[in-house]
């Protein structure tokens, strides 16, 4: 029996989130995402994500403006042309589980713990823990419409570091060029491999 079982509502939204996000292989979506740490400024960037069942994804910004993120399926890149740098990590050396429905493998109960839903406006905040304790995270929120959108997701990292995100005009099923989902990197740039 699944750890959210006992609640029906949240158990059919969870599954109209998960057969939405899940069945797609194309999506698009403007995004807004803000990060803050103890210590450090508030930081917010927007943009444009575009989205390709397996694993690809690109993620171009408006503010700041170039800087940009291409995942090929296998290797997550990042542009930050401030610095001139790229920074470059395997896909399976990231932690997408939180993301996992922008990738259209989302799972809740094979992912979290301890879920609980509480409504708000005409959707549902979902908030979970990760089930392993070995993840770089201790919660995530999900703010899901009635229908299934993911309109938010909020996660809280161990160093009580925020990352939020909020989408917006989704669109289920464009048609991309292939070329969006290959990264180049600018001449001149640094390339760092990063860590996990």
């Amino acid at each position: 029996m699944s750890a959210f079982a006992a609640d029906a509502p949240l158990t059919s939204l969870l599954k109209t989130v998960e057969q939405r996000y899940n069945r797609t292989d194309t999506l698009q979506v403007l995004f807004h995402e803000d990060y803050t740490r103890t210590g450090h400024a508030p930081r917010s960037e927007s943009g444009v994500l575009d989205l390709r069942k397996p694993g690809r994804m690109r993620w171009e910004y408006t503010d700041p403006k170039g800087k940009l993120a291409v995942c090929d399926g296998k290797i997550f890149w990042t542009y930050y042309p401030a610095d001139n740098r790229v920074t470059k990590v395997s896909l399976r050396e990231t932690d997408d589980a939180p993301l996992a429905f922008l990738l259209g493998k989302l799972h809740f109960d094979k992912e979290f713990r301890n879920l609980q839903g509480k409504p708000e406006g005409d959707g549902m905040r979902i908030v979970a823990e990760p089930k392993s304790d070995n993840l770089p995270y201790t919660s995530v929120e999900f703010l899901v419409a009635a229908d299934g959108r993911i309109r938010q997701v909020r996660v809280t990292r161990f160093d009580n570091s925020i990352l939020g995100y909020t989408f917006d005009q989704e669109k289920m099923g464009p048609q991309f060029d292939d070329k969006l989902f290959q990264f180049q990197v600018p001449k001149g740039a640094e390339v760092v491999e990063a860590d996990k």
